[in-house]
């Protein structure tokens, strides 16, 4: 009876923790509670109170710590704390949190967890500065996922001109890219790079053409089997001289549109169904 009655005090507690409608005072008081599930639950509601959130960024318990950090109303002062925080849950979590803004963000760019680095390269909208720090990362893995992401006219610009193949590679499944950069990316030294071009974005008549006689065999059979080949091409690839390739060509079919029509298995039951 007395571990039943325990665990149901935590259990009210831990319910006015999660309400929304819970005030801010009495979600204070919670904030200290001894259960790590009753400050956890306070810790993700976007109804506690600055000076609640504050305490919980050092609570002893990471899981905590990282429903601050996820925490739409958590303070940018509380973010800057958490972005540095041991955990690198916790600080993965800041770069998710909307409320994550330029002085957070600025400490990200600087921060020696790669994945953290990552994270900001991904962000939409990222401020130029930022950008231009990221241009020049020590990671290749954090200057391709900013290449993959960014709309910004100058930054594609300049990682065109990065050395490393899987940066520019990056770019070549950028829609960001203008129709110059995509024929500049048609003429990569690197193969990997023209394949993943022809299999990511529509191109120009005179580069699809120039890719016909492409020296790399997977690259024309990327080609081959693109759904944004046009038929022409297609129709072309199928004389080619590599087999592989004219194969490939000649047995083409697009892939369906996802979420269409699919055939209903009969006689399967799923857990928690009824049989109709």
């Amino acid at each position: 009876m007395g571990n039943q009655g325990l665990n149901s005090d935590i259990d009210a507690r831990l319910a006015l923790a999660q309400d929304r409608s819970t005030g801010p005072d009495t979600l204070y008081e919670l904030a200290s509670d001894p259960s790590e599930r009753v400050r956890a639950a306070v810790a993700a509601n976007p109804g506690a109170p600055a000076q609640a959130l504050r305490g919980l960024t050092r609570d002893r318990d990471r899981t905590v710590r990282r429903e601050v950090a996820s925490n739409p109303a958590t303070s940018s002062g509380n973010l800057q704390r958490l972005v540095r925080d041991a955990d690198r849950w916790v600080r993965w979590a800041v770069a998710t949190n909307p409320a994550c803004d330029t002085p957070v963000r600025e400490l990200m760019a600087k921060a020696q967890d790669k994945e953290l680095r990552g994270l900001l390269a991904e962000m939409p909208d990222l401020e130029p500065d930022l950008s231009a720090i990221l241009i020049d990362d020590v990671s290749p893995e954090v200057r391709e996922r900013l290449a993959g992401r960014t709309r910004d006219p100058e930054v594609i610009s300049a990682m065109l001109r990065d050395r490393t193949v899987r940066v520019r590679k990056g770019l070549a499944g950028n829609d960001a890219t203008t129709a110059e950069q995509r024929s500049t990316l048609a003429h990569d030294s690197s193969p990997d790079v023209r394949a993943a071009l022809v299999r990511a974005l529509p191109l120009a008549e005179s580069d699809l053409r120039a890719l016909l006689d492409d020296r790399s065999a997977e690259v024309r059979h990327s080609m081959a089997t693109s759904d944004l080949t046009p038929e022409h091409i297609r129709h072309a690839l199928a004389n080619d001289a590599d087999e592989t390739v004219a194969e490939a060509a000649r047995g083409y079919r697009p892939t369906p549109p996802a979420g269409g029509p699919h055939r209903r298995t009969l006689g399967r039951r799923f857990p928690g169904k009824a049989r109709r």
